[in-house]
């Protein structure tokens, strides 16, 4: 006859067991790919099919809308001339300096907002208000302030990612379950420790979520502002680039800039946040969500 002693044991081990994340079972290379790579390449076909038949149906003029093999012909040659990858470099250095900066930035800060009261009262609505304001209105005044130089270009990228950051990072603290940080005190946790240890591991998921819109923000405010503030000081980026294909009237490279901007977009959600978001939800167990 078991004794309470071995059932409480064994609710214990039940319980221990609940808490062990559940590996799902790896499905083949050819049925993943089935399943998250064939999707992506049937609605690229679909869009290119339906922009071939409009073209083909002359509705539109050609300088309005020009056929698929067109604008692959002024991808091919800013690649083969080695155009593509200086305006793809001076735009995705500037997107990745001023990201790496805006984190550095963003995190002290939300973390105050997050558990200073005053602080919150004081700049909290001012973070939200900023993250709605659209990063193009900023570049009249970078530009006075700090003239056609490289510098309203960081500005401007700033302002777009900062709020986005800090607030995600806020969200994710304010869902923490109480008892962590109250366990991190009894356990003589200060508040810098706390921080590292404690209130960002478990604010992960909204912090990430801060960063992808944080980046996404920052990559258009930067588009925005390659676009006004044009110089040659400045070089020749994606937003420049876009700029030039609209005052030569050539819709070839006006599309053209626009696929590499989206494919930038797209490289840096698959290559880099993807993967963080999937390591957060299995560290989590999350692995239905993947």
């Amino acid at each position: 006859m078991a004794t309470p002693s071995d059932t409480l044991d064994k609710v214990g081990a039940g319980l221990d067991a609940l808490d062990v994340p559940v590996e799902a079972h790896k499905p083949p290379l050819w049925r993943r790919f089935l399943k998250t790579g064939v999707p992506p390449i049937i609605a690229f076909a679909l869009l290119l099919g339906v922009w071939q038949a409009l073209w083909a149906s002359a509705i539109l003029p050609e300088f309005r809308l020009p056929a698929p093999v067109n604008v692959w012909d002024e991808v091919v040659r800013s690649v083969s001339t080695g155009e593509a990858f200086s305006i793809l470099w001076t735009s995705l250095h500037r997107a990745v300096f001023g990201f790496i900066a805006a984190v550095l930035i963003a995190t002290p800060l939300g973390l105050l907002v997050a558990k200073v009261r005053v602080v919150r009262a004081g700049i909290g609505s001012l973070l939200t208000g900023l993250q709605s304001l659209p990063s193009v209105a900023w570049v009249p005044a970078a530009i006075l302030w700090f003239g056609v130089t490289p510098s309203t270009i960081y500005f401007v990228v700033l302002m777009g990612s900062v709020p986005s950051i800090a607030n995600g990072l806020v969200a994710g603290i304010d869902q923490i379950p109480p008892l962590l940080p109250r366990v991190g005190r009894a356990l003589g946790a200060g508040r810098l420790a706390s921080a590292r240890h404690i209130l960002l591991p478990a604010a992960l998921p909204g912090y990430l979520a801060g960063l992808k819109q944080g980046w996404a923000f920052s990559w258009r405010s930067l588009m925005a502002a390659e676009i006004i503030a044009t110089s040659p000081q400045l070089g020749t980026g994606l937003g420049q680039y876009l700029h030039n294909g609209s005052s030569l009237n050539d819709i070839n490279m006006v599309i053209a800039a626009i696929f590499l901007i989206l494919l930038v977009g797209i490289g840096i959600e698959l290559l880099l946040f993807r993967p963080l978001e999937r390591a957060v939800l299995r560290a989590r167990g999350l692995t239905g969500a993947l």
